[in-house]
């Protein structure tokens, strides 16, 4: 009986014999749905040099092993791209192009021609701060620790006529590259970059809605972070540039691709201590001087990488104006020499300082 009447309260019904009351209707409690909890899944692997890590999280459609899969993915995707953009690889494409200096332009893929022509792009914004023909310099510098070596002024003389981003050749219709006779051009300032818009890209298809992935002085990020106080922007830290272990600043960032220059990231300091860095200002074959660090925000990581060595290479002042003249809206923060800190407009509103400033503009703990 104690069932009959369950059923009859379930599918609300009446239920008896005809001159039994009718049962009224009662509708069944509803249960609350717990909210999502996204889980954070990181990952890692090496490559282009450096190591990379993922930290994505889960959504309604994705659990931790296809977010996982979609990291792979991802990386699987910058892994095909150090084939194709390395100058380090032999059969690249643009050891191709390098190899044909002075020769029939070299038809390229989609991925290597994009590369070139923002290379060419950022060359041409900066004024050859940045400059995709640096490459005849390898070999003149080493920073490794057993390996250290510095250019002489005998060796840099017949290079720094070879480095002209002018007379990189493009053909936008036949999708070829050409260089003049002796020319070298490297991907190191800019393929990174590339590369992680790339893989951001393939994690996007693949479902993943909120992530940052980060290596070799790159991050780039897409949508929020999903804490137990909410919802919040991905935040950035920024490195002390004589501290490893700390950050000066952060700043919470939306959706596009940060970059780091500095000359703590591949150095040494000789015995008169002058600091030797792998930032080379193009007119005179040495390290550039005058900046010791920029992180800079733009949409793509294409040029995100690029223009932050052509800022460290024109200084705070030059910098900022010509960040001001891009056809896109980029940010940087910038320490000069003596570590006095310069930012775009508005920029230094949005970021939380870790540390105390000296003489009201000064980063502390910075000597060389």
């Amino acid at each position: 009986m104690r069932r009959l009447l369950l059923a009859c309260l379930l599918v609300s019904i009446a239920c008896g014999d005809d001159d039994t009351e009718t049962v009224e209707t009662v509708q069944p409690t509803s249960v609350p749905t717990a909210p999502h909890v996204p889980e954070l899944v990181s990952r890692e692997r090496e490559l282009m040099g450096t190591v990379f890590v993922v930290q994505a999280e889960t959504n309604f459609d994705l659990d931790a092993d296809e977010v996982g899969q979609a990291i792979d993915a991802g990386f699987d995707e910058m892994a095909r791209l150090e084939e194709v953009l390395s100058e380090w690889r032999e059969t690249s494409e643009i050891s191709r192009i390098n190899q044909n200096s002075g020769g029939e332009p070299v038809r390229v893929s989609d991925d290597a021609f994009a590369v070139v022509k923002a290379g060419v792009q950022v060359s041409r914004w900066s004024g050859g701060a940045f400059d995709l023909s640096w490459a005849v310099l390898h070999g003149l510098y080493d920073f490794r620790p057993d390996r250290q070596r510095i250019a002489t002024a005998e060796e840099l003389a017949p290079k720094l006529s070879l480095i002209d981003w002018e007379k990189i050749e493009l053909d936008e219709n036949a999708h070829t590259v050409r260089l003049a006779a002796g020319m070298a051009i490297g991907t190191g300032g800019i393929g990174k970059g590339y590369a992680l818009d790339r893989a951001g890209h393939v994690m996007r298809m693949a479902g993943v809605t909120s992530y940052m992935l980060f290596g070799g002085g790159q991050v780039q990020i897409h949508g929020v972070r999903n804490t137990a106080e909410g919802t919040r922007p991905w935040r950035v830290g920024i490195q002390h540039p004589r501290d490893a272990s700390s950050y000066f600043a952060f700043f919470e960032a939306g959706p596009g691709s940060i970059s780091t220059s500095g000359d703590y990231e591949h150095f040494y300091v000789d015995d008169e201590g002058r600091r030797w860095h792998h930032i080379i200002d193009t007119d005179t074959g040495l390290p550039a001087s005058g900046t010791t660090s920029v992180t800079l925000l733009a949409p793509e990581g294409l040029y995100a990488d690029a223009l932050s060595t052509a800022v460290f290479v024109l200084g705070p002042e030059r910098g900022l104006q010509m960040l001001a003249s891009l056809p896109f809206r980029a940010e940087a923060v910038i320490l000069d020499s003596e570590c006095r800190l310069f930012t775009t407009p508005g920029t230094r509103e949005r970021l939380a300082m870790r540390v105390e400033l000296e003489d009201g503009n000064r980063i502390p703990g910075c000597g060389r």
